[in-house]
């Protein structure tokens, strides 16, 4: 498989995990010095601009799939997740990969799942407070959603450096009362949806 964003918190989680249940992973990243587990016989690391087809996508021809856990590095990186995500289809679109997860948020989805408090409340002022963030997730997702491929969106809550404990996911709708979850949890369910092939045209919402 072959990671994006793979030095970002959770993507550190992922390739560890991934490495330790015997997977072949390519990491695509700006800086190989923030991988702590670069030396590792079973990972490639290629030194990439993830926003750029052509600089890809000998990175992901002949994968079994591809996942995205790009993220924000700054309040002004309003754009990056969306973009990375075009540039990651185009590029697995013209090398015949086909399957793809994609990591966004559950914030800035209201549905079924929410309680009542979210839904009034909480869903309302984030969507104030993280306007710039959320309007790329908006967009990554209607990006993946379009792409021809067979893609997953995962959903998480807030995000924390905890240690595992068990989760709950849901399909196409949020997790009751799921406010955070660990990142290491989060990883482990993007290897779930990987090996699932009914999570397929699906968003996985994931909460403790």
């Amino acid at each position: 498989m072959t990671v994006f964003g793979a030095t970002g918190g959770t993507g550190q989680h992922l390739l560890d995990q991934a490495l330790a249940a015997g997977h072949h992973v390519t990491a695509v990243v700006r800086d190989p010095a923030r991988l702590r587990r670069a030396d590792h016989p079973g990972l490639d690391v290629v030194t990439a601009d993830a926003m750029d087809p052509e600089a890809i996508r000998e990175s992901v021809a002949g994968r079994d799939a591809v996942v995205s856990a790009l993220g924000p590095r700054s309040k002004g990186d309003t754009s990056v997740c969306g973009d990375g995500a075009r540039a990651i289809i185009t590029a697995m679109r013209a090398t015949g990969t086909r399957r793809l997860v994609v990591v966004t948020a559950g914030g800035h989805v209201v549905d079924d799942g929410d309680g009542p408090f979210t839904r009034a409340v909480v869903k309302p002022l984030l969507r104030r407070v993280l306007r710039g963030p959320f309007a790329d997730f908006v967009r990554t997702e209607e990006i993946v959603r379009a792409g021809g491929l067979d893609w997953t969106i995962m959903r998480p809550p807030r995000l924390t450096d905890g240690r595992s404990r068990p989760y709950r996911t849901a399909v196409d709708r949020n997790v009751r009362g799921g406010i955070m979850i660990a990142r290491t949890d989060l990883a482990r369910a993007v290897l779930a949806a990987l090996a699932d092939p009914a999570t397929v045209g699906h968003t996985i919402a994931v909460g403790r």
